[in-house]
């Protein structure tokens, strides 16, 4: 959410949207994952799990230092830095390497698998499916709400160098929480 919400200030609506596209892409991504039985192979190897979590939090880190760094932006109601393609990407690679998303799948499909009711492999899908399409338009509802609050945040002179550091510490904050993710616990 703070990902969307931070593209939505800072680059605006369809960047945002594009953004909340490839989150959703990731989070599919991981629904077949679970489904497959990629995620539990990582949930299970300390080596994979590691090494997911730190490519995900160091690429949200090297996002976040490349946004401190960057000369702060003219900003208006149209203009971004960022396009779309990009931030569709960004959202496929921010989610993709973040192994509590793939965590989360695996414990949260299983338990709503009824495997006297069809192919369990099926009915995850269906049911991640499901749940990517709500976060699709959960993710947007946030997505749009923060970009209609952006062209009022535009008329503050100091926006463009405040949003510069908030948004870059933002990405280093989730890269650090990502990376301090703990491996599963094998009961």
């Amino acid at each position: 959410m703070l990902y969307i919400i931070n593209r939505s200030v800072s680059d605006g609506r369809s960047v945002a949207l594009s953004a909340v596209a490839g989150l959703e892409i990731g989070n599919f991504f991981h629904v077949i994952a679970a489904t497959v039985g990629l995620s539990a192979i990582i949930a299970a190897s300390q080596t994979a799990f590691t090494a997911v979590k730190w490519i995900g939090a160091g690429y949200l880190v090297f996002v976040g230092v490349r946004t401190l760094v960057r000369k702060p932006a003219v900003f208006s109601d149209t203009s971004t830095s960022v396009t779309l393609r990009r931030s569709f990407t960004q959202g496929i690679i921010v989610n993709i390497f973040n192994p509590k998303v793939a965590l989360f799948f695996l414990s949260f499909l299983p338990q709503f698998i009824d495997t006297g009711r069809g192919s369990p492999a099926l009915q995850s899908l269906i049911l991640g499916s499901t749940f990517v399409f709500i976060g699709c338009i959960t993710d947007a509802t946030y997505a749009l709400t923060a970009s209609a609050l952006r062209t009022r945040l535009l008329t503050g002179q100091s926006l463009p160098f405040v949003q510069r550091y908030v948004a870059g510490t933002v990405f280093i904050l989730l890269g650090a929480i990502a990376g301090t993710a703990a491996a599963p616990t094998s009961p």
